[in-house]
């Protein structure tokens, strides 16, 4: 998530916004959950310090929603975009999101399109481009140029056909 933040904030900056992206790292185990934060504005952020109030969350693994409070701080007109093909049901969140607008908590499964066109289980591309797709906040071709900017050659490529799929994919539903 620390590279989705990241290219995330490379977008905006492409759309003339101000950008600002940042990892929190705990003193936890190897393996312990990670938090990125992005921030994005049309005038100069000084902030420096993370978002108690987030607009929107992209949550990489779905395992994480029963065990930490994900959602803390996420007004009921925030977006909420989960890594997995499982219903909200099956996730155990269906009664959670019921109270949220319609289109603004969606699933898209960002590792089985990178698995498809990456050949790795490393979802940041799609999942940002199914964030462009859900919140208005980001274009696909800013997504997309964050993404060439960042890797280069068929692995960017293979990036962007993920972004794209799960645009499409989020669009389309």
């Amino acid at each position: 998530m620390v590279t989705a933040a990241e290219l995330l904030s490379m977008a905006a900056f492409f759309e003339d916004k101000h950008a600002q992206a940042f990892p929190s790292f705990g003193s936890e185990r190897m393996g312990a959950p990670v938090v990125s934060y992005c921030r994005i504005d049309d005038s100069e952020i000084r902030l420096r310090e993370p978002i108690n109030s987030p607009d929107a969350l992209i949550i990489q693994d779905p395992t994480l929603l029963l065990s930490v409070d994900v959602f803390h701080g996420l007004e009921r007109d925030g977006f909420i975009l989960i890594n997995s093909q499982r219903s909200f049901e099956e996730l155990g969140i269906a009664e959670f999101v019921a109270k949220f607008p319609f289109g603004h908590v969606c699933n898209v499964g960002a590792t089985d399109l990178a698995l498809k066109h990456v050949g790795r289980p490393l979802p940041n591309a799609a999942l940002l481009g199914g964030f462009a797709a859900i919140s208005d906040e980001i274009r696909l071709a800013s997504v997309e140029k964050a993404i060439h900017q960042k890797f280069s050659g068929e692995i960017g490529q293979a990036n962007v056909a993920a972004a794209r799929e799960a645009f499409e994919s989020l669009k389309a539903a």
